[in-house]
């Protein structure tokens, strides 16, 4: 009996797919990533509200700008309100203690029509909030790319599930072609009284283990697929093929950057969660300073133009001449007391910038962890791994010789059902170590700022 082939070489037999191909999107890791970053809701809503922060912007710059507001009104008056006028406006030889006379000032029905300028000259808050709106704009791409780098993270992780679930089935499917065909080699020789039929009937048992096994895993890739295709915010029910695969190559490369750490301080600026909180302390510094320009004063020059007119009947208010107005003139509006309304709110400001900055120290000793806490994870998993490929290798191998041993007629039936039950735990804890290094990789890519959608 030829020798079990090399792992690596396993993983290469098998081309076709699982499940035949109706009209399937073919996906590789970084063409999944990038259809991620593109459909999936969470990175749309980060757009939405980076489109929402250019909204603001403007509403901002808009304060700036000329304000024009035209009215119009037309005013009835009920009842005329009368003033009280010294008796001798009348009559100059009134008596000086004469009551006043009431006299009606006004007409019964009046018209306004005017337009109004206002253009802020001076406003310091205006001015700081200028300068805020860049960092405000800068936070809002922050927080997208944010959202895309959590997507491309779920995206890869849910990617190497389902691949890691399809390559189990492909050794799956060469376990029960190897056995299916000792069952019925077996069940020639039973025939022929070289073997008893309680051989035969373990084996059978075995193989039907392999196959209910199989179908597990079969639905495992499905739900991996779901899952895949849930974090990729692509439809449900659209099947997709993956084209990338596992390969030796790969550990490989994991390994060598693994010894290849780079020794110098890490930078915290390439976390964009780390760069985000240094432009909302930023902001923060900014509140402070835009509550202390409160006490500046304003400046804002305006200017009118409008006609206006009276009438006693209604019907002459549209067809007598309307009188034209103009004005123009500079406001200085100048805080006095406020009852220390804008003290305390620079003292709530000093105190956010005081608790980002810690957020900032304690975001710091996070990074620091989750980077010695991924290597170590890393290096552990390399270990396992190695450990594992030998167990793998020499499960082939028992297998192999067990085999060999009961044609011969040196050894028994139960040792090949062990060794089958052997290889197959091997290649479950093979495949398990494999996905938990893949996944501190990605970790590690994540602590150090590395995953890019």
């Amino acid at each position: 009996m030829t020798k079990c082939k090399p792992l690596w070489k396993l993983l290469g037999l098998l081309l076709l797919p699982l499940f035949p191909l109706h009209s399937q999107t073919r996906l590789s890791l970084q063409e999944a990533i990038q259809y991620g970053v593109t459909h999936n809701i969470n990175v749309k809503n980060a757009n939405t509200d980076a489109a929402s922060a250019n909204s603001r912007i403007g509403e901002i710059r808009a304060i700036g700008l000329p304000q024009v507001n035209a009215s119009v009104s037309i005013l009835d008056n009920l009842i005329i309100q009368r003033a009280f006028l010294p008796a001798v406006f009348f009559d100059q030889n009134a008596p000086a203690d004469a009551p006043p006379i009431a006299v009606q000032f006004g007409v019964k029905y009046s018209g306004q029509a005017a337009v109004q300028l206002t253009q802020i000259l001076f406003n310091a808050q205006w001015l700081l909030g200028l300068k805020a709106a860049a960092a405000f704009r800068d936070l809002a791409q922050k927080n997208v790319n944010q959202s895309k780098i959590t997507v491309a993270e779920n995206v890869a992780k849910a990617y190497y599930g389902a691949l890691i679930a399809e390559e189990r089935a492909k050794l799956l499917d060469l376990n029960i072609a190897r056995l299916d065909s000792t069952v019925r080699e077996m069940s020639a020789m039973n025939k022929t009284g070289f073997v008893e039929k309680i051989d035969v009937d373990r084996l059978e048992v075995a193989l039907n283990n392999l196959k209910t096994e199989k179908q597990k895993v079969a639905n495992l890739i499905q739900l991996s697929h779901y899952l895949l295709k849930f974090q990729m915010g692509m439809p449900i029910e659209e099947a997709v093929s993956l084209t990338d695969r596992i390969t030796e190559a790969d550990v490989a490369r994991i390994e060598i950057e693994a010894k290849t750490e780079d020794a110098g301080a890490f930078d915290y600026n390439q976390r964009v969660d780390y760069s985000i909180l240094k432009t909302n302390l930023k902001l923060a510094e900014m509140d402070v300073e835009n509550n202390k320009r409160g006490y500046y004063p304003t400046v804002a020059a305006f200017a009118g133009y409008g006609y206006n007119t009276g009438r006693n009947t209604f019907g002459d208010v549209f067809g007598s001449p309307w009188f034209n107005n103009a004005n123009i003139g500079l406001s200085v509006n100048v805080p006095i007391f406020d009852g220390f309304l804008k003290k305390y709110k620079i003292q709530q400001a000093r105190y956010t910038v005081e608790k980002t900055k810690q957020s900032i120290g304690l975001v710091e000793q996070g990074i620091d962890f989750q980077i010695k806490s991924a290597n170590v994870t890393i290096n552990n998993g390399l270990e396992t791994l190695k450990t594992q490929k030998r167990n793998l290798d020499l499960a082939q191998e028992v297998l192999r010789v067990s085999k060999i041993k009961y044609q011969a007629g040196t050894g028994s039936n139960i040792e090949v059902i062990t060794a089958e039950s052997a290889l197959k735990e091997a290649q479950t804890n093979y495949f398990a170590s494999l996905y938990d290094l893949l996944l501190a990789k990605i970790d590690l890519d994540k602590a150090k700022g590395k995953i890019a959608p």
